[in-house]
């Protein structure tokens, strides 16, 4: 295929070009080699290349999903792939192979998709952005001088570059939604346990952390999240079943939504003109679809939330941490961690039990504060950013000072952890672009469980203010 003719189709358009017999599996894997192989030196998104092992799979007989034959980039952080390195970002993790498929990449597995690569993940998954002292920065497609967000930035990077049309990702405090805003995709962060990482994963950061994917089209993400998305026995998290697929839910008119929207930032700022005025835009936009449409902060002390995270963070990282430690069989040695993973190692390990079990104790009776204002309304907006992606080296987690990073992070990536915290589905779309042509992420957050409110919002966005036809240079 030539790349035009790869590059203007979804996942699901690639899957069913498959299906009629007019491309073979082989020729995407070849097409989206040729696009890593062409284009990577510059946007630095690919940690591990299973070029060969894509190759065998799309000779076989397909699995029968609805992403049959269509490549696919797994994050380098989280879930395993069997054979391949999963070194979370870190060079203390370089030696690391996972011996077998955890269960949500079996899920993956049977979307369809042929794995083909992992893509960069920051340090952990730490630090809002990718440019780490083992792999370099990821650089955004939409112009290389400037960040591709993070910790999923290999994945988004990835998709927005065309490398392919779906990617992993992982979302603890931002992680999908910050890089989907930073690269122009929809990132979808689920409801807490929407896609379990049981039975052989761990309960990680106390159900704060969820997968997804990053995709361009709507559509794209709530396929995969009907093959991903199924309840499993021994979940720590019960959930409201889905009334039917999400797939529907795209092309189903959402009716008259109450909306809220606010810039407001946890400390009582706002974004930057370029982000505010967007998000006007977008709350008008909606107001002329027939909504009812309210500017209204969420009213709720922010602050008093991520304090009383923050020691269950803190004792979360430091019991994570030492699985890795008891894995690589030794413990770290100097310079094998990044400043602040070292300065968060050495203290989350000083937090105690009862510093951990009462920040999670006013934690939930915090959160239910905020579950309980969607109560007065359907969707609450915001930005995901409350600036346009800043150029490479704002925020380096190779070479940066931890205390600087936090505070960069706190000024630039305000909007996002709040809803990891409550467990509420929360989904970045790409409706706006800056003057300088780099995009600006528009956050929609639903009532717990309720993805389909989401699915329906954005399917009615997207055809009303369409941005398949928007692509990076280097798509040419």
């Amino acid at each position: 295929m030539s790349f035009p003719d790869y590059a203007e189709h979804d996942g699901l358009g690639l899957a069913r070009l498959v299906r009629d017999g007019d491309v073979s599996a082989a020729e995407l894997v070849e097409a989206a080699i040729e696009r890593i192989e062409r284009n990577d030196g510059v946007v630095n998104a690919i940690t591990h290349r299973a070029f060969d092992e894509a190759r065998a799979a799309a000779a076989k007989p397909l699995v029968d999903g609805p992403f049959a034959g269509v490549p696919f980039i797994v994050k380098d952080f989280g879930i395993g792939v069997a054979g391949w390195p999963n070194t979370s970002g870190s060079r203390f993790c370089r030696d690391i192979v996972d011996e077998a498929d955890t269960g949500l990449m079996r899920r993956y597995r049977e979307s369809g998709v042929i794995p083909i690569a992992r893509g960069a993940s920051s340090e952990y998954g730490i630090i809002g952005n990718v440019e780490t002292a083992a792999y370099g920065a990821v650089r955004n497609p939409w112009n290389p001088d400037h960040i591709a967000g993070g910790s999923s930035g290999g994945s988004a990077a990835a998709v927005a570059a065309g490398y392919v049309p779906v990617a992993h990702a992982s979302d603890g405090l931002g992680s999908i939604r910050i890089p989907a805003a930073c690269c122009g995709l929809v990132g979808l962060k689920v409801t807490r346990d929407r896609n379990p990482n049981l039975p052989d994963g761990f309960d990680y950061a106390m159900g704060f952390c969820v997968d997804h994917v990053v995709t361009r089209s709507v559509r794209d993400s709530a396929a995969m999240l009907d093959v991903t998305g199924v309840p499993e026995a021994g979940s720590p998290y019960a959930i409201p079943a889905k009334a039917g697929p999400y797939l529907d839910e795209v092309t189903r008119e959402p009716g008259r939504l109450r909306i809220a929207w606010s810039g407001q930032t946890p400390r009582g700022g706002g974004p930057g003109p370029e982000v505010q005025a967007a998000l006007g835009r977008t709350a008008a936009l909606l107001a002329s679809l027939g909504h009812d449409v309210v500017e209204q902060p969420l009213g709720v002390d922010q602050i008093a939330i991520h304090a009383a995270r923050a020691p269950v963070s803190a004792a979360n990282f430091a019991a994570g941490m030492a699985r890795v430690i008891a894995r690589v069989g030794r413990e770290p040695e100097p310079g094998e961690l990044e400043p602040l993973t070292l300065a968060a190692l050495h203290g989350s390990r000083a937090v105690t039990g009862e510093a951990a079990f009462r920040g999670f104790q006013e934690l939930r009776m915090l959160c239910r504060s905020v579950v309980e204002r969607f109560d007065t309304f359907d969707v609450f907006l915001s930005p995901v950013m409350t600036a346009p992606p800043p150029p490479i080296g704002t925020i380096s987690g190779a070479d940066g000072d931890p205390a600087d990073i936090v505070k960069k992070q706190a000024a630039l990536f305000p909007y996002a952890a709040l809803f990891n915290f409550t467990g509420q589905p929360s989904l970045s779309l790409p409706l706006e672009m800056s003057p300088d042509d780099l995009p600006i992420g528009m956050m929609f957050t639903a009532r717990y469980a309720d993805e389909a409110t989401l699915f329906r919002l954005a399917g009615q966005l997207e055809r009303e203010q369409p941005w398949s036809g928007r692509r990076p240079a280097i798509w040419n």
